[in-house]
């Protein structure tokens, strides 16, 4: 980015932002970026081509990458997933407001871009527990003036915290249908953290008719690739757990309405077009979107 455009950037999100509601204070002024230790947003950014990571989440991305080589080819079809989803939530299904936790570092297409382009009016609430992505958050998660963004610096394990946060309150109406964005994170919750209990608690808060986007990588089509993938993330300090397509669905979508194609791989999930797409050991990720009743 020019120094120009950053410039622009920050200029932008100065008048967007409605700073009390938009982060939290007490966090963000005590936050802390730990160097050290790997961290899964950034290597998520790291697969993607940003520039948002350190040399230890570089490290331990390329030991996993040896592992599974694919999954540069699945962390773009997943992304890919999220704008189809989003798109569909909103065109098709009248969503609105969006709660996306684990949202990442920020790029190309984010929820609140996917969404705004197809109404202006809509709201997003993004949620991470990386402080670089709290540093980024204010100065590039700018919407557009009809509708609202914010962000929560949480973590996905306490549910409660990020439910009960002001900026979420402030900025989603919990009483009208949410679409709750669980994409690319269930799979750093543990067996041992009760992912499936910290859903429901999600879920139970949000009215009926909201929505549920997750998305979940498998070891299925390639055991030894994916182990070895969670193995180096886990030696790196970064908890994974790879499940099945049947565990996935259990864990996000019990009780929930599948939307079609129910849960299926991100790139097979109602692909924009008939092209060519990557072999299901290249993917090795699922994705669904379910409604509340």
């Amino acid at each position: 980015m020019s120094d120009e455009r950053e410039v622009l950037v920050s200029e932008r999100a100065r008048k967007a932002w409605e700073v009390p509601s938009a982060v939290s204070r007490p966090v963000a002024e005590t936050a802390k970026i730990d160097t050290t230790v790997a961290h899964s947003a950034r290597m998520y950014d790291y697969y993607l081509g940003g520039k948002d990571n350190y040399q230890i989440d570089r490290e331990t991305a390329e030991v996993a990458a040896r592992s599974w080589q694919a999954v540069r080819v699945a962390v773009r079809e997943n992304r890919a997933f999220l704008a189809r989803a989003v798109r569909h939530l909103v065109r098709e299904q009248g969503i609105t407001q969006f709660l996306d936790i684990g949202a990442g570092l920020p790029s190309a297409g984010n929820v609140h871009e996917i969404a705004q382009a197809e109404n202006p009016a809509c709201r997003v609430v993004y949620v991470d527990n990386d402080p670089i992505v709290l540093a980024h958050a204010r100065s590039l998660l700018v919407g557009t003036p009809e509708g609202k963004t914010a962000y929560v610096h949480s973590d996905l394990r306490e549910p409660d915290t990020i439910l009960a946060d002001p900026a979420v309150r402030g900025t989603l109406d919990l009483d009208k249908p949410v679409a709750l964005m669980l994409v690319a994170i269930l799979h750093f919750i543990v067996d041992e953290q009760h992912p499936e209990q910290i859903v429901r608690n999600l879920l139970q808060v949000l009215a009926p008719g909201s929505f549920l986007v997750a998305s979940h990588v498998t070891p299925e089509h390639d055991p030894d690739g994916v182990h070895g993938l969670e193995q180096a993330y886990r030696n790196g300090g970064v908890p994974a757990q790879a499940r099945t397509r049947d565990r996935f669905t259990a864990l996000a979508f019990d009780g929930l309405d599948l939307v079609d194609p129910g849960v299926t791989l991100v790139s097979e999930w109602r692909p924009d077009d008939d092209g060519p797409r990557p072999p299901a050991d290249q993917v090795n990720w699922y994705g669904g979107l379910a409604r509340k009743p």
